[in-house]
């Protein structure tokens, strides 16, 4: 760049170092967006939907993008991909997963020894996002297992929850009174709920930037 060349040696230094960060900045972003494995990668806090009919409350989503609740370790019961790509732009390590794909994971895991390796795996990430919750039936060994889940990331990380169930069935889902109540009350007790109204957003058309559904407090 022959025009640096009149500027003094600390203002070219400055803007080599300017572009360094920028460029790791952005290389930590991909990457943690590649290891997020976000269903809608395209979905940002800047595309989200605000008409009426849907029921959200700008200023709180603003409040979320912020990504303090991160900080604290609370959790999100709602738009996912939204919030799990701006976590990763604040540097904070993500994994979407399906419930009923990563209680099967955790299933296999039982059988070839790499259970307790694989929770521990699962309570590094800062984010973890949990899609379709509540979708399907659980065995009995599965509810013991979402409580070991969740019990790691009690005060420690955060969780964001998207399910088609109404938080106040949760309990009927789980099925077993005590069980229940424990893995709740490490869910729900500090949590952001953002219960969304309306059609669903999956029904748009290709190209248009979606956000996912989620339920919290």
């Amino acid at each position: 760049m022959p025009a640096s060349q009149a500027l003094a040696f600390e203002d070219r230094l400055g803007l080599l170092v300017e572009r360094e960060i920028v460029w790791r900045d952005n290389r930590r972003l991909e990457r943690l967006l590649r290891q997020a494995k976000l269903k809608q990668a395209q979905a940002c806090m800047e595309d989200i939907d605000y008409r009426g009919s849907r029921g959200l409350d700008k200023r709180f989503m603003v409040t979320l993008a912020g990504c303090e609740w991160i900080r604290r370790q609370q959790n999100v019961l709602w738009l996912a991909c939204a919030l799990g790509n701006q976590a990763c732009r604040q540097g904070f390590s993500v994994m979407y997963v399906r419930v009923p794909r990563l209680l099967e994971q955790l299933r296999i895991a039982h059988g070839d020894g790499s259970f307790g390796k694989l929770l521990a795996q699962l309570a590094r990430i800062d984010v973890l996002l949990l899609d379709d919750w509540g979708l399907t039936p659980l065995q009995s060994s599965e509810r013991h297992d979402l409580l070991e889940l969740v019990d790691d990331r009690v005060n420690a990380r955060s969780t964001i929850i998207t399910s088609q169930l109404p938080v106040e069935h949760w309990h009927a889902w789980l099925n077993d009174p005590t069980l229940a109540d424990a893995i709740l009350d490490r869910l729900v007790h500090a949590s952001h709920r953002v219960a969304l109204k309306g059609e669903s957003l999956r029904k748009k058309p290709a190209g248009i930037a979606l956000t996912e559904s989620i339920v919290t407090d």
